[in-house]
């Protein structure tokens, strides 16, 4: 029998109220994605553990799974770090998304009458009403997301995978060298983009989807930085999940 039953039972409404290891995950991708947690930021584990109020075992299994997806990287002996993709790195990545995208409106421009594209509806209608209230990093979070929806919407769990770590790439590259509002989406680029998928249009689909990758990429300084954060408590803090 427990020593002492009320430390035993505040103990363990501590740990089933503490979160699991996905929510940890979903918001440090979430305050990578919207530009709160700058590329090379360190990721103490005492600091995580102190900000999201868990043991250091769960705060390295989150850490591992951003590892896996890309997010962090992880060093031996130094811990753990956001991505920091260079120059070569970033052109590689709008590369990648021009090898994968451009086929993936197409596909879904030819079987448009056989997908939902209501969420997809809905999510530019969270992107207007962002841009009406001027939230930026609202902005780039449901920006980003556009594109790992429009992979949703396939079906293909690995071509939504692998666009989840592109997107996620992509934030990281806007966060080092974004120079201006235009190296996020612009505005009524996305909603060009569903025109073309809903009106059946493949080569139109994949002309906006392409004009609209290269319109991203040129709005970079490739010579910009952007400092690394400290206080991990309350960018993460911020992060938080409906």
């Amino acid at each position: 029998m427990p020593s002492n039953p009320q430390k035993c039972s505040e103990n363990t409404t501590k740990s089933l109220s503490a979160p699991d290891e996905s929510l940890i995950v979903e918001r440090i991708y979430r305050a990578v994605m919207e530009q709160r947690l700058a590329p090379n930021t360190k990721l103490s584990e005492a600091r995580l553990c102190e900000a999201f109020g868990v043991g250091r075992m769960r705060v390295r299994r989150a850490l591992l799974l951003l590892s896996s997806q890309g997010i962090i990287h992880l060093h031996s002996n130094r811990g753990a770090y956001v991505a920091c993709p260079d120059k070569s790195e970033a052109n590689d990545v709008f590369a990648a998304r021009m090898l994968i995208e451009p086929p993936l409106v197409r596909q879904l421009a030819h079987s448009s009458g056989d997908i939902d594209l209501a969420l997809l509806t809905d999510h530019i209608a969270l992107e207007d009403a962002a841009r009406q209230k001027n939230e930026r990093t609202e902005i780039i979070r449901l920006s980003g997301e556009f594109h790992t929806k429009l992979a949703q919407a396939t079906g293909n769990k690995f071509i939504s995978r692998m666009m989840r770590e592109l997107v996620t790439r992509t934030s990281l590259i806007v966060g080092l060298f974004g120079s201006s509002e235009g190296a996020s989406c612009p505005d009524d680029e996305h909603r060009k983009i569903l025109a073309a998928i809903q009106s059946q249009n493949p080569e139109q689909a994949e002309r906006r989807l392409i004009s609209h990758l290269e319109h991203i990429q040129s709005g970079l300084d490739m010579g910009a930085r952007q400092q690394s954060q400290d206080d991990l408590a309350t960018i993460l803090g911020s992060a938080g999940l409906d």
